[in-house]
């Protein structure tokens, strides 16, 4: 099994909004970078567990965990001239760009913002906190996966 962070604006798609999905599985769909597209086409499995981490507000944290749903397919967002993230270079043949479906597991007790997220041991050298590292989608260890998890579920 395999651990995995990612980002997204809750402003755009939250948690919240994966809860309240049909059997709470959404396509996370839209992503752009080759780093990240490789990560969820050669590396992601089904039920991989995911921390969920809600990016571009005060404070950006963890608030809940999900998990792969799916094996990687075609984003159909690249082929939809309508979509924001629409790529008339990607052939729907040979598709440059996948997703996977993802599922809601939990909601945390209370958010883990990223200050807090730096000061756990476990987490010393996670990807989130390196500098420049911006991905939507990082790998994350199960040391760093559990602390975070264990940190959301105390009481805050």
């Amino acid at each position: 099994m395999n651990y995995w962070l990612m980002k997204t604006e809750p402003d755009v798609f939250s948690l919240a909004d994966l809860q309240a999905c049909q059997d709470q599985i959404e396509p996370w769909d839209g992503i752009r970078n080759y780093q990240a597209r490789n990560f969820m086409r050669d590396d992601m499995e089904l039920g991989d567990q995911i921390l969920f981490y809600h990016s571009n507000t005060k404070p950006p944290g963890v608030v809940g965990i999900a998990e792969v749903a799916s094996k990687p397919y075609p984003d159909p967002t690249a082929f939809d001239e309508k979509s924001n993230y629409y790529d008339p270079k990607s052939d729907p043949d040979n598709p440059r760009w996948v997703l996977v479906d993802v599922k809601f597991k939990a909601e945390l007790k209370r958010d883990v913002p990223l200050d807090e997220i730096k000061t756990i041991p476990e987490c010393a050298e996670m990807r989130l906190i390196q500098r420049g590292n911006r991905l939507s989608i990082n790998p994350v260890t199960k040391a760093e996966f559990q602390a975070i998890k264990k940190a959301g579920m105390r009481k805050g």
